[in-house]
């Protein structure tokens, strides 16, 4: 009895005073961290389970044989670009930026589009579930924080599998070590053949992002012979802390805005990688003239100090409440597709403001690509919810859809 009301009274407490998803990584109360999260975690799954999903549903996906990809027509290659912490940071009030600054953001039909992240200030795991599944995670719960963990070997759907099934080959550039959260597990069951992570890429302090895209182009090199390559690129340079001046020898032109140091030096490695990215590009005409590429950019998150300063007037606290209460100022980064020679081919999906898990949608239908049965579904629930997903009906159309995906054995062992 006396542990059964210890346990009460600690749950309790867990959930009315939740931690800070930024104090797990604080090296300090872990006793407390782990009975606390315990806690939760045991209530969770004897009420909810892991992941979210209808009981039941009447309907099924027809899951069929894979359309026909790109006949009589030759697959664009497709990069996607991970840009680490990266958005437009004018949206934060008072910042001073560069001239001509908004460009970077722009697509090349000349829009500039919204990426709503599920993650505020730094977990960058939970934008790449979302972009190479299709699917949310808030779908989890509290066990959000090992989303990529829970879903190795148990996710079976989403971008990468469909690139496969037309012929792609699939590689993953990671800028950090492939541990970290399970991340290798994760992708490699994922649909990613090759996973490559920084050991392998043998990675250095020093480098900035044209090593990632140096990296890139000799795959695609290597592979682009043997039909279409997929090439998921991880940038490294913007991540922080941004108290230092990082690679001082590089854009001796520079000269900061007039903001604090690290607004300033965000915006000078943002910089760094718009230069990066445009020789990238042009390597791509000049090497491959006869190879048509689509680009797809997108940033994960919000960088860390962003929080504090979307309303300045606020107390930590406060700011921790409107991250709970899922105020979009804290989630919305961008994404940008592009073509070099290549014309995306259809951008209906690429809406203004797009929830993450959609943007395989906008990758497959860019490069002109068939949908598969579970992206047809998903497609209606863009155009229902209007680029909402797992807030569209306080979840129900998220739950309706992984109960989908688990009848049709997409999803397995939750």
């Amino acid at each position: 009895m006396g542990c059964v009301l210890c346990f009460a009274a600690l749950a309790g407490l867990s959930l009315a005073v939740p931690t800070d998803r930024e104090d797990e990584f604080i090296p300090h109360q872990f006793v407390s961290k782990f009975a606390r999260s315990g806690a939760v975690a045991a209530i969770d799954l004897a009420t909810r389970g892991v992941l979210e999903a209808d009981a039941a549903l009447p309907e099924r996906l027809a899951l069929g044989a894979p359309a026909t990809c790109g006949a009589g027509r030759k697959l664009p290659n497709i990069v996607m670009v991970f840009d680490e912490s990266s958005f437009d940071v004018t949206a934060l009030p008072g910042v001073k930026a560069p001239p001509n600054y908004a460009e970077r953001f722009r697509s090349s039909d000349g829009k500039t589009r919204s990426l709503v992240v599920e993650g505020a200030g730094g977990p960058s795991w939970y934008t790449e579930y979302n972009v190479l599944t299709g699917l949310s995670v808030r779908s989890y719960g509290r066990f959000a924080e090992s989303v990529t963990r829970l879903a190795a070997g148990r996710v079976k759907r989403g971008l990468p599998y469909a690139l496969r099934n037309c012929g792609y080959k699939t590689y993953s550039l990671y800028s950090w070590f492939g541990g970290f959260v399970g991340a290798r597990n994760f992708q490699t069951s994922s649909g990613i053949e090759h996973f490559l992570d920084a050991k392998q890429l043998r990675v250095g302090s020093a480098d900035t992002d044209m090593f990632f895209y140096d990296r890139a182009a000799e795959v695609i090199a290597r592979e682009h012979g043997n039909g279409p390559v997929f090439v998921f690129v991880y940038l490294a340079v913007n991540h922080f802390p941004w108290d230092h001046r990082y690679r001082p020898d590089l854009l001796p032109d520079w000269t900061n805005p007039g903001n604090s140091f690290e607004v300033d030096e965000y915006l000078r490695r943002q910089e760094m990688g718009v230069r990066d990215l445009a020789a990238f590009k042009e390597r791509l005409a000049r090497e491959f003239p006869q190879e048509p590429f689509f680009l797809v950019r997108f940033g994960d998150h919000q960088p860390l100090f962003a929080k504090r300063l979307v309303d300045p007037s606020l107390a930590p606290s406060a700011v921790a409440q409107r991250i709970l209460d899922r105020d979009p100022r804290y989630f919305t980064t961008y994404y940008a597709t592009e073509g070099v020679n290549f014309q995306p081919v259809d951008l209906s999906s690429a809406l203004d403001t797009l929830d993450a898990p959609y943007l395989p949608l906008v990758v497959l239908e860019g490069a002109g690509l068939p949908l598969d049965p579970t992206f047809v579904e998903q497609k209606k629930i863009l155009r229902r919810c209007n680029g909402l997903f797992y807030l569209c009906g306080g979840g129900a159309e998220a739950r309706r859809f992984n109960r989908l995906l688990i009848d049709a054995g997409l999803i397995q062992g939750f």
